[in-house]
């Protein structure tokens, strides 16, 4: 079959370059419409109780996650000069705008900021005994002229508990403004824009004022997302530029350099433009595919070309050489790729609608790749010159024999010394396994140094946080919520959230009756409290009577049938370990004090969402590697026809995984979505190395006539020299990923890489002493005969018996005629 597909390759080159460009371009005009996500959404499946909770809270209640918070620390605030500016910066970022890009109302002018909420900006309620109801008016009317009038104003400030802890922090001399921002800016492309007009007009604050801190969901959400963006071309780029450096070294080709370098940016165009079609947006996951194709693009054109390079010195002839070449490794090559694709496609079988989409790419793209590299290479180098000696010469060099020795001397010589090693490693691996911890953190592998980070910590310190939180008490009967009863439960859960510093104060229709009843009582601080069964006739009716059109006026934290009842706060980005921790330790006191057969109490928010979504991912991608690795020892089993081939291939395969997750219990290095995809990036590469290694192994044992160690040995020398050009690549490949602001990328560069090098070690002394050691029990009659080749046996000629006729063989023009 690969003869026939080599010779269609050959002969119809003009034609397959032309498609090939046509569809690049498509690819790149596909790439254009690819945006970034900027929701911390889609993880969870929408039949997780979590989500279908969180849906139900949005569906009543408003979305959580829509606050920016900007914060001051300094003793000179609250002077005329500062407050009146703070005042100012709050009423001019509501008067930010943008044009709409949406079809219905091109150009028209969206708000950016909704409301602004900050002690400059407060609301009072007041009873006005005429009408019998309470009314808001803002405490400021006007713009204090004297710093007597401004102190005034804040001793009225703080008679106002409800206030206090939420919007200042009189300890500390922490105050922050509250941004309710437009969603419908912040969920899209245009919230670049609009945070930056909210920016300029908060750096000019600081010009002439105090230093402001700022957080929030849609602030942290845009800056990690432009970072994902900035380093996902500037990882491209090194990538493709170490890659490029060491393909010269290896090669000594300028042309092997540039057009390999071709196939791989290719390879991250189709990605991209593949993205654009599905219509996916390019997450922190999906931004890993494009320095994955060159992962996978690499190996591929080192396989080919250096079997081009050794085809080209038995008998001189380019076009015979290219044609072998995909006769030879072709089905090699693509068999390593499947299993690959494979390895990735697994997601898609997940309920998270993040790792389908990721899976669907990766895998459709690892196997556009491979077409990619056997279309291209073999026809881009027949209208090259033929190799001069110069790029053939890295197949004699001598450090690439003195390994390939050494491999082959530890392999015939040293194997118990192989096996105590191995031994040593594995217990070592369990060791440092045991050690390895599951977390995650909103701001996910951020230097501490980084502003956003500095930002996230100081709210924490003055606020205990700003990642939402939400607590929904069903009461399981209609006009539950108001009952006296439910509102000292969940007052006195409010005391149990506020031992807690990890959670800021909460607010519920608790907080908003006792602000009524103080304005009941004409602002007295000491009324502010439950009110009680003597005042409930009193204040009722001005309850009743308050809100718009008659409605009451705590509909905020209760729904429309006053069954349930919502506490809102704030807690610290504690990662997933400890959110844990408080989520097992705060449900048993709010049994104590809720009753399970009375009430149902849930945690939701984005915070709870989120931390459950990222333990959910790292649990789905465990999953994912497991069938993975059942699905191409499957397809192993098939190609070589002997399980026991198969369980001995794993083990080379496998240790390094076992090494590489015992390294990250050894530093520290937590599980993570960015760092658990060193597992299936890994697997994949070293089962490749494998296949390629046993296929080389079987055609030996046949040109040999069974003598297993000669068979061993000849594949190991064989295979060795492109799995270390590739291992050495994909070793320096990934190692520009230390360059990034994430550390969870930094850490996924250095395992990947490490990883490599462990797994070209295994499958190049391990795997070849375990071949030599149990020959009689793994080499059986099915293995002889495969269910499909691999690599085309036919012909295959001693490099050492044709290497003194190099020179005397004449090309064969009929064929090369033919094929041009």
């Amino acid at each position: 079959m690969w003869m026939k597909i080599s010779g269609l390759i050959l002969r119809n080159r003009p034609g397959i370059l032309v498609v090939l460009a046509l569809l690049t371009g498509v690819m790149l005009y596909m790439s254009q419409r690819v945006e970034m996500s900027y929701k911390f959404g889609g993880i969870l499946p929408k039949t997780d109780s979590t989500a279908i909770t969180y849906q139900k809270f949005l569906d009543e209640f408003s979305e959580d996650g829509n606050i920016m918070v900007l914060g001051v620390q300094d003793q000179e605030f609250f002077t005329l000069e500062h407050f009146n500016a703070w005042y100012k910066l709050g009423e001019d970022l509501k008067k930010i705008t943008i044009p709409s890009t949406e079809k219905a109302d091109k150009g028209q002018p969206l708000s950016v900021i909704d409301s602004v909420f900050s002690v400059a900006h407060l609301y009072n309620l007041k009873k006005n005994s005429d009408l019998r109801i309470f009314q808001l008016e803002k405490l400021m009317k006007r713009l204090p002229t004297s710093q007597t009038e401004l102190d005034s104003l804040m001793g009225t400030i703080q008679s106002l508990p409800f206030y206090e802890g939420l919007l200042y922090n009189k300890d500390t001399e922490a105050s922050l403004m509250m941004l309710f921002v437009n969603p419908r800016v912040f969920n899209a492309k245009e919230r670049v824009e609009a945070l930056q007009k909210v920016r300029d007009r908060i750096y000019k604050f600081e010009q002439g004022h105090l230093d402001v801190k700022v957080s929030g969901l849609p602030y942290i959400r845009t800056l990690v997302s432009q970072k994902v963006k900035r380093e996902l071309g500037l990882f491209i780029g090194l990538a493709a530029l170490v890659t490029a450096l060491l393909l010269y070294l290896f090669f000594r080709s300028f042309r092997v350099m540039f057009y390999s370098l071709l196939v791989v940016i290719t390879g991250v165009i189709w990605s991209l433009g593949t993205i654009g079609i599905f219509g996916f947006q390019l997450t922190i996951l999906m931004g890993l595919i494009p320095p994955l194709m060159i992962v996978i693009g690499i190996p591929n054109c080192v396989y080919l070309l250096n079997k081009y390079h050794q085809e080209y010195k038995l008998h001189g002839n380019k076009i015979k050489a290219l044609s072998r070449v995909i006769q030879k490794i072709g089905n090699a090559t693509f068999l390593t790729n499947c299993t690959t694709a494979i390895g990735f496609a697994t997601f898609i079988f997940t309920s998270s609608a993040v790792l389908r989409e990721f899976g669907i790419i990766a895998a459709l793209n690892i196997l556009l790749v491979f077409f990619l590299s056997i279309l291209l290479i073999p026809i881009i180098f027949s209208y090259q010159p033929e190799p001069s000696l110069r790029h053939i010469n890295h197949l004699n060099r001598k450090w690439l024999y003195k390994v390939a020795d050494w491999l082959v001397f530890m392999v015939t010589r040293k194997r118990r010394l192989v096996y105590v090693t191995t031994v040593v490693l594995v217990v070592l691996g369990f060791i440092g396994l045991s050690r390895v911890t599951v977390t995650g953190y909103i701001v996910d592998d951020l230097p501490k140094k980084d502003i956003i980070y500095q930002d996230l910590k100081f709210f924490e310190t003055h606020f205990n946080g700003v990642m939402p939180l939400e607590i929904l008490v069903d009461t399981k009967r209609k006009g539950g919520a108001t009952n006296r009863t439910t509102l000292r439960k969940v007052e006195q859960l409010q005391g149990v959230l506020d031992s807690y510093p990890e959670i800021s104060k909460s607010l519920s229709i608790v907080d908003a009756l006792k602000f009524a009843k103080q304005a009941f009582f004409n602002g007295l601080e000491s009324k502010y409290s439950l009110i009680n069964s003597s005042e409930q006739r009193f204040i009722a009716p001005y309850l009743k009577n308050s809100g718009n059109d008659g409605e009451e006026l705590l509909t905020a934290f209760v729904d429309s049938t006053k069954q349930r009842v919502r506490i809102t706060g704030q807690m610290a980005d504690v990662g997933t370990i400890k959110m844990n921790e408080i989520i097992e330790d705060i449900r048993p006191k709010i049994d104590s004090i809720f009753n399970p057969e009375e009430y149902k109490v849930t945690l939701t928010g984005t915070s709870v969402v989120f931390f459950k979504g990222t333990s959910y991912l790292v649990k789905n991608l465990f999953v994912s590697l497991c069938i993975a690795v059942l699905i191409i020892a499957c397809i192993m089993a098939m190609l070589f026809r002997s399980w026991r081939m198969v369980l001995i291939s794993f083990v080379p395969n496998l240790i390094p995984l076992l090494i590489t997750a015992s390294i990250m219990g050894y530093f520290g290095i937590a599980i993570k979505p960015s760092t658990i995809l060193v597992f299936s990036i890994a697997f994949g590469i070293s089962v490749d190395d494998t296949i390629h290694y046993l296929a080389k192994y079987r055609q030996e044992l046949k040109a040999y006539h069974w003598n297993i160690g000669n068979s061993v040995i000849r594949a190991v020398r064989e295979t060795g020299v492109s799995m270390i050009y590739t291992s050495i690549i994909l070793f320096f490949g990934f190692g520009v990923f230390t360059a990034s602001e994430f550390g969870g990328t930094q850490a996924l560069g250095v395992l990947v890489s490490v990883t490599l090098l462990v797994a070209m070690l295994t499958n190049l002394v391990l795997l070849p002493s375990l071949l030599m050691s149990l020959d009689k029990y793994l080499t059986t009659k099915a293995f002889e005969e495969p269910l499909m080749e691999i690599i085309d046996e036919e012909v295959d000629i001693d490099l050492d018996e044709l290497q003194v006729q190099r020179v005397e063989e004449k090309p064969q023009k009929e064929e090369e005629t033919d094929l041009k």
